[in-house]
């Protein structure tokens, strides 16, 4: 009967590790299957995982393109329709929604990151709307509904 605290590996299934440079009786001593010349049978011998010989490595080889725009900012999108579902599930009527709100409401991930509220959808409820950013669309229906929205 195998118990777990005497189990053992199957006969054979595994091997001893090869001791190298442990002397001539070993079979594997003196140049301790280095070799006799060149950087590997050096002491303290390493090549770099990407080091290809002394030819032009891959990432010298490969052109390089594109841009990083360091001043881009990164908005928390939010669209007029997920605002509509927002204030049908809360039956909200009128009222101000700014960043904290919609973080709790699991619209927007974090109040670090600017919103900008987008067009996309309707919107019938009146709302007030304290945000980052917002386009033009967005601000037109929403003002068509009767609601403002202004920049913090």
């Amino acid at each position: 009967m195998n118990i777990l605290s005497n189990l053992k590996y199957a006969p054979g299934s595994r091997k001893n590790k090869k001791r190298v440079g442990r002397g001539e009786g070993s079979g594997h001593g003196g140049t301790a299957t280095k070799g006799m010349n060149g950087q590997l049978s050096r002491s303290g011998a390493k090549k770099k995982a990407w080091f290809e010989g002394g030819q032009m490595p891959l990432q010298r080889r490969i052109p390089k393109y594109g841009f990083t725009n360091h001043s881009r900012v990164e908005y928390q999108v939010v669209n007029l329709d997920v605002l509509q579902k927002f204030s049908d599930a809360n039956k909200l009527s009128a009222g101000t929604i700014n960043p904290e709100i919609l973080k709790q409401a699991g619209l927007i991930s974090t109040t670090s990151k600017p919103v900008k509220i987008l067009g996309n959808g309707d919107l019938k409820t009146k709302l007030q709307l304290e945000v980052d950013s917002y386009s033009k669309a967005a601000q037109q229906k929403i003002e068509a509904a009767g609601g403002s929205i202004k920049k913090i």
